[in-house]
């Protein structure tokens, strides 16, 4: 990625970016000498070229991420690990505002969201590692105890699990790129990242800058791009990587966990979603229809925990729908620099394309399109990849839109027959990964939350994202846990030891 001349990243999109990979402590071109081409979706224009790296710089990545694991202290040496994470933060911090243009240009997020989990958020958070490593107890003393005449003193020890191969989509790349990185650095793992062909430019950045302002050493830290998903997929079956930490759609989900079968090594998987908002009939319809069409229009639907079905008593269906259409009409798509824009474009010509469907899909299965449906007019709108924000009534549950996950800004609207029908509604379905609960009796309210099967929940606006806070999904939402102590401690393994007493 080219710097100016004071050494700081470009704030402006105008200016071509190059993304090396980093393998073994050196920013390199692939092996092949071949580049891919990244465009700003909200403009189509040309932002930046990556590097296309091969098998080969893969498996030199692999290579130098195992022997710095077996070779070095960096597994056990936990003080330096915390001390490097803080310096990436640092790091990342003082290129805020490069970052955030890069950031803005290539995912197409909104500047308002770059404040929080789209950038700034997720940076921060590893100040919040640096402090678990400090304070983590790696060793539980167990006391003594006798078997078989022979007393011993026992104690289990949590060590690194070793290679990480973390691989990454390109939605909310900061924030998950660095909750992979984080906290497997942190546990004292070595780590081979794959981030998605769509965002390779932010990984690569987050690569030099951990390269040259940092003191994590050679090999700890490897970031390889592809416009090849095979390159990717040598993760999943490589015997010198013991796990592999996945985000992305719960069909690619499954085929890692086939590849990685045979050798048995560990998966986190965070996979699909088709998140539910559960109103009740005493709660504030207004403000849950408000807040859910917000969510579902957030970064244009593409957020895996977003909710994308409104359940809503059937006796206040006509009003729900009146209400979220007035919501969703006032998310019109915008240009995601203005710090005012909720909704901007979508990633990809091939994503509008999907996106599209589902909504013909709708049409097809009998749902009504309150508003939106279509792409936005305006000569600002002439180029990029953009799609109104869409209402679908009329359908129920077991419509395809109601089950699949579409990951654009399009809220199906269903009717429940009571708090015990909410529940049905919210959980059939394949995913279990987030979800809402609206009402105003809080008894009745934690019976919908007890009852619904999904790994996080806001009620009556609740907001569960944070550095401490576990995040994963049930059933095809996925395996493990992201963030918080119980993401970190994804990344070890335990040893028991006993000595004689």
């Amino acid at each position: 990625m080219s710097m100016n001349p004071d050494g700081r990243l470009p704030v402006t999109t105008s200016t071509t970016y190059d993304a090396p990979l980093l393998i073994d402590g050196e920013l390199r071109p692939a092996s092949g000498a071949g580049t891919f081409d990244v465009l700003n979706p909200a403009t189509e224009e040309l932002i930046g070229r990556a590097a296309d790296g091969t098998a080969a710089d893969m498996d030199a990545a692999i290579a130098a991420a195992r022997t710095a694991f077996d070779t070095t202290t960096w597994s056990t040496d936990h003080a330096f690990r915390a001390s490097c994470l803080r310096q990436l933060r640092d790091a990342l911090q003082s290129h805020t505002e490069e970052l955030r243009a890069l950031t803005i240009a290539e995912v197409g997020a909104p500047h308002m969201f770059t404040t929080g989990p789209q950038l700034e958020g997720p940076v921060a958070d590893l100040g919040w590692l640096a402090d678990l490593v400090d304070a983590y107890e790696w060793v539980e003393e167990l006391g003594e105890s006798e078997v078989m005449g022979i007393r011993s003193h026992r104690s289990a020890r949590r060590e690194a699990i070793g290679v990480v191969g973390a691989i990454t989509p390109w939605n909310f790349p900061n924030q998950i790129n660095l909750a992979k990185i984080g906290p497997a650095l942190a546990a004292g793992c070595t780590v081979v990242l794959k981030p998605a062909p769509d965002t390779p430019l932010i990984a690569a950045a987050v690569a030099r800058i951990a390269a040259e302002e940092t003191d994590i050493p050679a090999g700890v830290l490897n970031v390889v791009s592809s416009s090849d998903h095979g390159v990717g997929a040598q993760l999943t079956t490589d015997p010198r990587v013991d796990l592999v930490s996945f985000t992305g759609s719960t069909a690619t989900g499954k085929k890692i966990m086939v590849a990685a079968a045979e050798t048995l090594k560990k998966v986190f998987l965070e996979l699909g979603g088709k998140s539910a908002a559960v109103v009740l009939d005493d709660a504030d319809l207004n403000a849950a229809c408000f807040m859910t069409a917000l969510n579902a229009c957030t970064h244009a639907g593409q957020g895996c925990a977003l909710t994308t079905r409104l359940v809503v008593p059937r006796e206040k269906y006509d009003e729900a729908v009146e209400a979220a259409k007035g919501a969703m009409a006032a998310f019109a798509p915008g240009d995601p620099t203005d710090p005012g824009t909720l909704c901007g474009p979508l990633i990809s010509e091939l994503q509008r394309e999907r996106v599209e469907g589902y909504i013909a899909l709708a049409v097809e299965e009998g749902g009504t399109i309150e508003v939106g449906g279509g792409r936005p007019s305006g000569p600002d709108k002439a180029t990029g990849f953009w799609v109104e924000p869409t209402l679908i009534s009329g359908l129920d549950n077991t419509a395809r839109v109601a089950q699949e996950e579409i990951f654009g800004p399009v809220l199906v609207v269903i009717p429940h027959d009571g708090d015990d029908d909410a529940v049905r509604i919210a959980n059939d379905s394949p995913y279990g990964l987030s979800g809402a609960v609206w009402g105003s009796d809080l008894d009745r309210v934690e019976k919908v939350v007890a009852g619904i099967r999904t790994g996080t929940l806001g009620v009556n606006g609740g907001v569960w994202y944070g550095a401490d806070v576990p995040f994963g999904g049930y059933k095809q939402s996925g395996i493990g846990r992201e963030m918080g102590r119980q993401g970190f401690e994804e990344y070890l393994e335990t040893k028991s030891v006993a000595t004689p007493a």
